[in-house]
């Protein structure tokens, strides 16, 4: 792990690559999975108010899920996180011609309805954040479903913190991004035995 401005980074950010591919797994992330996205404590508002300016635009099985259970539930780890439609795909999930799942709040902001795009952990997948006590992390999340993004990734040569510059430099902002930078070139050099002395000396 790597400690940048009190958040500890697993190093497979600097080392694993990730591309989304939704022609190849047509957004399975927003149908697979047996609990919902995560919310944060402070989405909470945002969810809800979000939900009643988006609500035309989902599909009436999400719409019935979420006027059922709420626009956000309790999942068994006491957190909060998105209704299911029939324990399947997020309620928030709408579908276009090609059957691809997509976000039905991230739809309503980019058609101005909003001014919150969507869960974080939406967001910033496949980066999930753990808390601990002193501490949060990043970690890397690999799922099955995920392949297609992480053959993408390879092929385009894309790592995965750079994929997600935009969901990170909005969090946490443009100076923790650049540290990022920073250590992956640090990384980097390191694999390639030029980490450099003060000197000017190589090991």
């Amino acid at each position: 792990m790597i400690m940048v401005d009190d958040i500890l980074l697993s190093e497979e950010l600097f080392e694993k690559k990730f591309v989304c591919d939704l022609n190849a797994c047509k957004g399975a992330c927003c149908v697979e999975g047996d609990s919902g996205a995560p919310v944060e404590a402070d989405e909470v508002d945002k969810i809800s108010e979000a939900y009643e300016q988006v609500k035309h635009l989902l599909r009436p099985d999400g719409i019935a899920a979420i006027e059922k259970d709420g626009p956000f539930v309790v999942d068994y780890d006491g957190e909060y996180v998105t209704p299911l439609v029939e324990g399947k795909e997020c309620a928030y999930t709408i579908f276009d011609k090609s059957g691809t799942a997509k976000c039905g709040l991230e739809e309503g902001f980019n058609q101005g309805l909003t001014t919150w795009k969507k869960p974080e952990s939406c967001s910033l997948y496949p980066i999930r954040i753990g808390k601990l006590k002193y501490h949060q992390s990043l970690n890397y999340h690999q799922w099955d479903i995920c392949k297609p993004a992480c053959e993408c990734g390879s092929k385009l040569d894309v790592k995965v913190f750079r994929f997600l510059k935009g969901p990170l430099t909005t969090k946490y902002g443009a100076a923790f991004y650049q540290q990022l930078e920073e250590v992956d070139k640090l990384l980097t050099d390191e694999k390639d035995g030029k980490i450099e002395f003060e000197n000017g000396d190589e090991i």
